[in-house]
């Protein structure tokens, strides 16, 4: 079996120790059977399944009981919309524009509620996450992009917002860091990059800001249906809730989220390190912005980017390809990236600028 470095933005790599559980049960789950995906959401084993879900995201997050915690549908875009209809009530809702997903959130927001847009670094190409002014009290949510995929920039420091919830778009940097859940009224995040694979989407929310849903919201984007229902109003993502409590047990197993913390550091800095001492490779990120998930650089030019990625498909490092709004080079080193990967790209890029300067 070849397994490559996959460096893939989402969907991305797993822990093989997940894929290999995975396989193992993929016939027979226990003593079931059946696989998880053929069993009953109804049955006490799934019920098993997704009870040890949510307990391994409260002990990995340190979640309090004041806070729900949903395996939910539709990935982080649904979410675009589900946060306005739940959280606005005719107020005024605050958003950061820091990339292309904020802008999205942005823009579907707009469709329910009154948006204003407090803070933008979209001028200056989103190179960074912009400082957040002083909001209204009387905002109903500021809402922001903890780390922005495209573009490698992250949230460093959170935003004050005193008494007015904080929202969080966290799909591409949860469990990745450690992130004080009572900072936030409501966070979300697609399954598809650190946690399981795509189809779900987590959504951690502070039960007092439930029940106060648009009249217009539907039955499946209210977040009290699924809170009280156990996120089984309907059929739920059982595969990826299954890779959810294994991939919660891999990161148990290496020492928690602190632990993974300081291995995305570690990884993060072998690139950066490369790209900081050369006149070759040019980061994107504005430093105090960087991303430990995503490390976005370019080279001189197209040429030697296609020639610089067709080389690293020659190594096994695959998936490579900045985003068409930035081009370049992006590397997505989510959790389960093994630092051999990280290692392997960080000596080609030595070895391509040696032998094309």
């Amino acid at each position: 079996m070849n397994r490559v470095f996959n460096f893939s933005a989402g969907p991305s790599t797993l822990p093989m120790a997940v894929l290999e559980r995975a396989q193992k049960d993929l016939i027979s789950y226990g003593d079931a059977g059946m696989s998880v995906m053929e069993m009953s959401h109804r049955s006490p084993m799934f019920d098993d399944i997704i009870k040890r879900a949510e307990q391994n995201m409260r002990d990995l997050m340190q979640i309090p009981d004041n806070y729900a915690v949903l395996f939910l549908q539709g990935g982080a875009s649904t979410q675009f919309a589900s946060v306005p209809m739940n959280l606005s009530k005719g107020q005024t809702c605050c958003y950061v524009d820091s990339g292309a997903f904020a802008g999205k959130a942005i823009a579907e927001g707009k469709r329910f509620a009154d948006v204003q847009v407090v803070a933008s670094s979209k001028e200056d190409g989103y190179t960074y996450v912009p400082e957040v002014p002083a909001i209204s009290p009387d905002a109903a949510y500021l809402h922001i992009t903890t780390n922005n995929t495209i573009y490698g920039t992250r949230y460093n420091v959170l935003p004050e917002t005193g008494d007015v919830p904080l929202v969080a778009d966290m799909s591409s940097d949860i469990l990745g860091r450690e992130m004080d859940v009572s900072k936030f009224g409501l966070i979300y995040a697609g399954a598809q990059k650190n946690i399981a694979p795509a189809g779900m989407t987590l959504v951690i929310i502070r039960k007092d800001l439930i029940g106060n849903a648009l009249g217009i919201t539907p039955t499946m984007l209210d977040y009290k249906t699924m809170v009280d229902k156990g996120s089984m109003y309907n059929t739920p993502p059982c595969w990826p809730i299954y890779i959810c409590m294994l991939t919660c047990e891999w990161i148990k197993s290496l020492g928690g989220v602190k632990a993974i913390e300081a291995i995305n550091a570690e990884k993060a800095n072998l690139l950066y390190d490369v790209i900081d001492s050369s006149s070759f490779f040019t980061g994107h990120a504005k430093v105090d912005s960087r991303s430990h998930m995503n490390v976005t650089f370019t080279l001189p030019n197209d040429e030697l980017t296609k020639t610089f990625v067709a080389g690293a498909a020659e190594r096994n490092l695959f998936n490579i390809k900045g985003h068409r709004s930035v081009g370049g080079i992006r590397a997505s080193i989510y959790n389960a990236m093994p630092i051999e990967g990280v290692v392997t790209l960080r000596d080609y890029m030595v070895e391509f600028e040696k032998d094309n300067k």
